[in-house]
């Protein structure tokens, strides 16, 4: 006999299936049929079975839960939230229930009720909710309730990799790099683990370093957009920046509303003297959050650029008035000294600001590692 899971369920599946022939109105024949079909891989005989059921009675919560397990399996997170929610409304205490509707609303992108839903209950009756709170919660942006929260967890389950990823983002955003270290660590070969500690490489100058950790983050998974926005922070650092554009363009892709991407996508353009490009990408930070002085800052860069004094002026003081340590602002108060007007003259300035330092012992690759990172609303 085959020691395959999914090969000895078919197996059994196809036994089912006979007996069933013989016996179509079996409910008892039917859920077991329904439940192995789900193990065998088989989402749609599985799903027609639940049907079956569901003409002849109604559906038990087993299988009911079933039926939102398939919808998770099919991605289609609306309709598993709905039959979730449904359940926990009978059966307020169920925690696999509970995991199960904030797993859903996870993949929704509704993490204030994940943070929610998610009670000490689940957490310690389904290790894997743990991890997720502490997602929800730095997503929300209260990235200290995620690390205390997630420390407190991580106690009690030292060897558990994916709380660890995620205490190791968090970690990270929330500038505690020793903590960030020591749980990418643990994180193993997560491509969050090591797209921290890539992170931490850069930040430490050692671009080299940085972008061994961020290939094999991207080998783990090529879609992660933290590894492609620290290849491309990584790849600006070292010069190469149509091909750092082009990585920090992806992530921004991906991550859709990171605030702090977007800002790095705009100066990804800005050093090639694509300002069009970069004014596009920085407005496009602005409209995600007016507040983050960043955003404010670089813009008021292009506008030194282009010779749009009084908006370069106006900007770098709302920036200064957000965050008196702005590094944009410092940078477009250099531009409206040395180089305003002057494409070629920015372009000198610019060139300096990627490897020596301009503003707080920063150049503007490392500056651009550090706001970057900031999540902003999604």
């Amino acid at each position: 006999m085959s020691s395959d899971p999914r090969a000895q369920a078919q197996s059994r599946l196809s036994r089912l299936n006979g007996y069933l022939e013989s016996d179509p109105d079996n409910l008892s024949l039917i859920a077991d049929a329904a439940v192995t079909a789900r193990d065998a891989g088989d989402m749609e005989r599985a799903q027609d079975l639940i049907e079956r059921y569901a003409s002849l009675a109604a559906l038990p919560p087993s299988l009911e839960n079933l039926r939102g397990l398939i919808a998770i399996d099919q991605r289609r997170f609306e309709e598993a939230s709905g039959v979730f929610q449904g359940l926990l409304e009978q059966s307020p205490t169920d925690t696999a229930v509970r995991y199960n509707l904030a797993f859903a609303r996870t993949m929704l992108r509704d993490f204030p009720a994940v943070a929610d839903i998610i009670d000490d209950e689940t957490v310690l009756a389904v290790p894997e909710a743990a991890t997720l709170k502490v997602q929800a919660l730095h997503q929300l942006g209260d990235v200290d309730q995620a690390l205390t929260f997630g420390l407190a967890c991580a106690v009690e389950r030292p060897g558990d990799t994916a709380l660890a990823s995620a205490l190791a983002v968090a970690a990270l955003d929330a500038e505690q790099p020793d903590v960030a270290r020591d749980f990418a660590l643990r994180a193993g070969d997560t491509h969050e683990g090591l797209s921290t500690l890539g992170m931490l490489a850069l930040t430490s100058n050692d671009v080299g370093g940085s972008l061994a950790y961020f290939d094999r983050a991207l080998a783990v998974r090529s879609d992660s957009a933290r590894a492609r926005l620290g290849k491309g922070l990584a790849l600006m650092a070292r010069g190469d920046l149509a091909e750092a554009a082009n990585d920090i363009d992806q992530a921004a892709a991906i991550f859709r509303t990171h605030l702090g991407t977007w800002v790095a996508s705009g100066w990804a353009h800005f050093v090639q003297g694509d300002y069009k490009g970069a004014r596009q990408a920085f407005e496009t930070a602005l409209d995600l959050d007016p507040s983050f002085a960043e955003s404010q800052g670089s813009l008021a860069v292009v506008d030194a650029v282009e010779g749009r004094l009084d908006s370069a002026r106006r900007r770098t003081e709302i920036a200064l008035r957000l965050d008196r340590n702005c590094f944009s602002a410092a940078f477009a108060k250099s531009l409206l000294l040395g180089g305003a007007g002057d494409a070629e003259a920015a372009q000198r300035i610019i060139g300096l600001a990627l490897q020596s330092p301009l503003a707080d012992g920063q150049t503007l690759a490392q500056a651009m590692s550090g706001f970057a990172r900031v999540l902003g609303p999604r």
